[in-house]
């Protein structure tokens, strides 16, 4: 606990302002989300651009080549969220039966062990299997939240838990307090989405897919 409260407060003094803006921005950027603004996006594009080059200088190759597609994801999130009906909220919410996610989770683990055997073997990248896994199921994830699936919210949890262990091996301490907290909003987005998710059902103009 004292290393923790060590390294936080160390890394909070060495801060740079670039890395301070991504920091409040990756907040925002959930928040916004979590109350299903299309404004999320702008938000996610400009944290994930600076730390992109974060994760590249302390080794983490997969999570900065992540960031990278966020970016990209960034746009595409941004433009999806503005179809379906009109309103505030744009897209409806859906939700995924579970074999579609089975087979989601086993293409994308595969994927995952074939990403961190080709990090270990030709880059110098720290923890590839682990950054691999946390790579390829956000690739996955960042996709089922442009199209509000509304179990993005549990992937999410499960790769920022395992993201807390890769950051503070890496000594990024503020980031690791950063996806503390996100654990915390994720919980909370999955409730608001799940609401929203269920009021829409019980209204037959307000649009609801099973896919």
């Amino acid at each position: 606990m004292n290393q923790w409260l060590d390294g936080l407060l160390g890394q909070l003094h060495s801060m740079s302002g670039w890395e301070a803006v991504a920091v409040v921005l990756a907040i925002a950027y959930l928040w916004l989300a979590m109350r299903q603004s299309q404004w999320c996006w702008p938000a996610a594009f400009v944290s994930t651009l600076i730390y992109a080059v974060i994760f590249w200088e302390v080794a983490l190759l997969s999570e900065s080549l992540l960031s990278v597609y966020y970016m990209a994801m960034a746009i595409y999130g941004y433009w999806q969220w503005r179809q379906g009906p009109r309103g505030d909220n744009g897209l409806p919410i859906h939700s995924w039966r579970w074999p579609r996610h089975l087979w989601l989770v086993s293409l994308t683990g595969l994927a995952s062990l074939l990403l961190g055997w080709l990090m270990a073997s030709y880059t110098q990248a720290d923890f590839p299997y682990l950054d691999a896994a946390t790579t390829c199921f956000a690739v996955v994830t960042t996709v089922l939240v442009a199209r509000k699936v509304l179990e993005n919210w549990i992937y999410w949890f499960i790769i920022d838990a395992v993201s807390i262990y890769l950051y503070v091996a890496k000594g990024l301490w503020l980031t690791a307090a950063l996806f503390l907290l996100y654990l915390a909003m994720v919980v909370v987005g999955y409730w608001r989405w799940r609401q929203a998710h269920q009021l829409a059902r019980s209204h037959e103009q307000a649009p609801f897919a099973v896919a």
